[in-house]
């Protein structure tokens, strides 16, 4: 096990990955209210090498084992195809692991990081960073504190009128990502209806998967993340529907899609016995449902206000803390995100089949 670290100990992190969201969790680094230092980075590519040690002041590293004797934790935010193989090496170097969503590009990639983090002296900890909004942290009290009931249905919404990212990059590459719309947004929504939930056992899933858009030519946009290099690279999903069945009784509806002919959506809708809710992560708002018969039979609606700190910044401060602790943190755990893996796999599947999967806790 870990020992804690002394509070005025400086936490040295090393980043896997230099690309945007690597500068997005420099960013949250930098703003921590506790010691911490961007200490070194790691890329196969030398320009992003360069450019990081010119912006953060930090060693660089072609190769990831040159850097683990000099970090006290990682950041893993290469393609999700090269999460095994920088998470489980500094797993097995002592260190710990913040890894970004989701835990890999497959199920059988995905169970040999768990097996690895089972096993290690470090933890791992899995960028689901919408979990921190106070929003959600805020229906996830009233869940605690019983005003929900329980918890029958939700619905998760994660969609994008018109937003693939860079046709052509990583992103639409399915032997890269592993998947498309639904393992890139689909991964955050699947996670965050499963913690609304907590975190029933999944069964069952029912699916559609569609690449309708990004495949055309043709395909017109507003704007769009990265660059469009058109259709030929892009060989994964647009669009995904399902269904999904869990061992408590609890059901999600579940609506994802990069591009789709509608208007965009963050919603999420929970049915209790107790009370309903309507989170939007959009606009960060957060409405209760309920019906009583105090005085006469009513319904009751209650817009709660929050405040809006950034979900990424709490995300970064709980790993942090949580290294210098030597405590793995209870939250974002490898266990739940292997969880959501099985899911996406498991729509993947039905959608290849045309039936409803089965999606056990042990199955590949």
């Amino acid at each position: 096990m870990q020992t804690s670290r002394d509070m005025t100990e400086t936490v040295r992190i090393g980043i896997i990955g230099l690309g945007n969201i690597a500068d997005i969790h420099c960013t949250n680094l930098r703003q921590l209210d506790q010691p911490v230092s961007i200490a070194a980075g790691v890329d196969v590519d030398a320009d992003a090498r360069r450019r990081f040690a010119e912006t953060y002041d930090a060693a660089v590293y072609e190769e990831a084992a040159a850097m683990f004797e000099t970090v006290d934790a990682v950041l893993v935010t290469t393609p999700n195809k090269f999460h095994e193989q920088y998470v489980v090496a500094a797993l097995e170097a002592g260190l710990d692991v913040l890894v970004e969503k989701p835990l890999a590009h497959t199920l059988e990639s995905a169970e040999r990081i768990a097996a690895a983090a089972d096993a290690a002296d470090g933890f791992c900890m899995v960028g689901f960073h919408n979990r921190f909004a106070d929003p959600v942290q805020t229906l996830v009290g009233y869940r605690d504190a019983g005003d929900i009931g329980e918890v029958s249905h939700i619905e998760a919404n994660y969609i994008r009128r018109r937003g693939v990212p860079g046709r052509g990059s990583w992103f639409t590459r399915s032997d890269v990502a592993g998947g498309g719309s639904l393992i890139d947004i689909g991964a955050h929504a699947i996670d965050l209806a499963l913690h609304v939930a907590d975190h029933p056992e999944v069964v069952e899933v029912s699916g559609d998967t569609r690449a309708q858009f990004g495949v055309d030519e043709e395909y017109a946009y507003v704007e769009m993340w990265g660059e469009d290099h058109g259709a030929a690279e892009f060989s994964v999903d647009d669009s995904a529907s399902a269904f999904i069945r869990c061992g408590d009784g609890t059901t999600i509806s579940l609506e994802v899609a990069w591009a789709t002919n509608r208007p965009d959506s963050q919603e999420y809708y929970v049915r209790g016995t107790g009370a309903g809710a309507k989170l939007d992560l959009a606009d960060q708002s957060l409405t209760l449902f309920e019906t009583a018969d105090t005085g006469r039979m009513h319904h009751r609606t209650t817009d709660i206000e929050t405040q809006r700190s950034d979900p990424q910044h709490r995300e970064q401060a709980r790993f942090v803390s949580a290294v210098r602790d030597g405590t793995p943190p209870s939250a974002n755990t490898v266990e739940q995100a292997l969880r959501v893996q099985r899911v996406m796999d498991g729509i993947y599947r039905s959608s290849e089949t045309g039936t409803a999967v089965s999606v056990g806790e042990a199955e590949p």
